[in-house]
């Protein structure tokens, strides 16, 4: 792979939220080449991309969205979903899903992941308002438990996404995990913040409403943590960076800027031409 390409793909890696095919579009440009040579050469980086960011799609004749992740990847182009009890496959050039099959849940964790995805599913619904996913999938460690919510706004300039990855383990009655919250801002310039939050909770019981109850404080709580973190941003630097007053510490009315030049002429007081 030539450093070109090396870069090429690292700029679909980064992509913002929801910006994906303007970032192929860029790829394409820079590259100089026809739409089909792009897709086969970024498809795998595209690949990994929908898998990590939880790219969310929906399944025929269905209405809620379900997530596409390595947790709940079967090989072969086909993810399952826990909640509709089935599996499906995935074009992540189209990001359509297709080919809907029967796949139960089985297992040891069986009960608890029906349970846990009956009350992640209330808990994504009452606090992610825009475009959320859930999903709860057994793993070799225990039981992974996935949340996402996207909120795209390009008519304002400014997309962004929350990612939600936990994982809890039977036997020692532990919740690890991250949290991940990605916001680009590009109206007049480029502003992005990337921020992540480790998980590790230690629980009294392994009921799904004891896991529920503690995702929903340590959500809480982070979010808490990025508003005051907002607040001390606005306060602080970004507020040390412009003048609040003007060196005559006087605000200026701008409305009568014009009105001061021509005054400052007429009476004399303008430069010499």
């Amino acid at each position: 792979m030539s450093a070109i390409d090396s870069t090429a793909l690292s700029f679909i890696e980064n992509a913002p939220p929801g910006e994906l095919k303007e970032v192929i579009d860029d790829i394409q440009s820079l590259l100089e080449l026809d739409r089909g040579s792009v897709q086969q050469k970024v498809a795998p980086a595209v690949e990994k991309y929908n898998k990590a960011q939880y790219v969310t799609t929906k399944l025929p004749g269905g209405s809620g969205l379900v997530i596409v992740s390595s947790y709940n990847d079967l090989g072969g182009g086909r993810f399952f979903d826990t909640e509709s009890s089935s599996s499906f496959a995935y074009d992540h050039t189209t990001q359509r899903a297709s080919d809907v099959q029967s796949h139960p849940i089985e297992g040891d964790n069986a009960s608890t992941v029906k349970s846990l995805v009956r009350d992640v599913g209330d808990h994504v619904k009452e606090h992610f308002p825009s475009l959320p996913a859930h999903g709860v999938y057994p793993t070799d460690d225990g039981i992974a438990i996935l949340i996402v919510g996207n909120k795209y706004s390009p008519s304002n300039y400014w997309n962004g996404r929350w990612r939600s990855t936990y994982v809890y383990n039977p036997s020692t009655s532990s919740l690890t995990g991250t949290i991940a919250v990605d916001v680009h801002y590009y109206e007049d310039g480029n502003v992005r913040l990337v921020t992540e939050k480790k998980v590790n909770e230690s629980l009294r019981s392994g009921t799904s409403s004891e896991i529920v109850k503690a995702i929903a404080n340590v959500e809480r709580k982070y979010q808490e943590e990025l508003n005051r973190a907002f607040g001390a941003l606005s306060e602080g630097a970004f507020k040390s960076l412009r003048r609040s007053l003007p060196v005559t510490r006087q605000k200026m009315d701008w409305q009568k800027a014009g009105a001061y030049k021509i005054g400052q002429d007429i009476g004399g007081g303008g430069r010499a031409r």
